[in-house]
């Protein structure tokens, strides 16, 4: 396997407002599922909980960006 020093986490590109974003939607999500997220050290959590909110997350994006092709000028 080649050793590859690129790390999948890397949000260089990603401006600080898109950050921001996200962060507001993940505790927002959180809090709609009721899974107590915190700033912080989440390591409490089932990976049933985190995995919940990330996967509604994906779902979110998603709809958003089939609304948004589908009616360009919205």
């Amino acid at each position: 396997m080649a050793s590859n020093n690129s790390n999948s986490n890397n949000y260089a590109n990603t401006s600080p407002q898109a950050m921001q974003n996200l962060d507001r939607m993940k505790y927002e999500i959180a809090n709609q599922l009721g899974v107590n997220l915190k700033q912080g050290y989440n390591g409490d959590l089932t990976s049933r909980e985190a995995g919940s909110v990330g996967g509604e997350m994906v779902k979110r994006m998603i709809s958003y960006a089939e609304q948004n092709m589908s009616n360009p000028n919205a």
